[in-house]
C-alpha cells in the first residue's frame, strides 16, 4: 500500500464534502426562489379569479417553454429537463389558480 493512499482518500473525501455542501446551498437558494415564484404566482391567481380570467394562459405557457429551453442550451443543461421542470410547476400553478377561482365564488355566493 502506498502511503499517500489515506491522504488521498481523505483529500477526496474532503473535496466530496465542500461540493456537497455547495449542492445543498444551491437547493436551499431552489426552494426561497420556488417560493417566491408561487407568492407571485398566487397574486396572479388572485387577479385572474377576480376578473374571471381563465386560470391557464397556453400562449404564455408556449413562449416560456421556448425561452426557458433556449436558456437551458446556453447553459449547458437538457432543455427537456427544463421543459418538464416547468410543465411541473406551470401544473402546480394552474392549481392554486383554479383553487383561488372556486375560493372567490365562495366568497361571491349568496347566502
Amino acid at each position: 500500500m502506498c502511503p499517500t493512499e489515506p491522504d488521498s482518500a481523505e483529500a477526496a473525501w474532503q473535496k466530496l464534502l465542500r461540493i456537497r455542501q455547495s449542492i445543498d446551498n444551491i437547493d436551499a437558494a431552489l426552494v426561497h426562489l420556488l417560493a417566491e415564484r408561487f407568492k407571485f404566482t398566487q397574486e396572479v391567481g388572485e387577479l385572474k379569479a377576480e376578473f374571471g380570467l381563465p386560470a391557464s394562459d397556453p400562449d404564455r405557457e408556449h413562449r416560456q417553454i421556448a425561452r426557458l429551453r433556449e436558456l437551458a442550451v446556453e447553459s449547458n443543461l437538457d432543455p427537456e429537463f427544463a421543459e418538464k421542470w416547468f410543465n411541473f410547476v406551470v401544473t402546480e400553478v394552474i392549481r392554486h389558480h383554479i383553487q383561488a377561482g372556486a375560493e372567490g365564488e365562495e366568497r361571491e355566493a349568496p347566502l
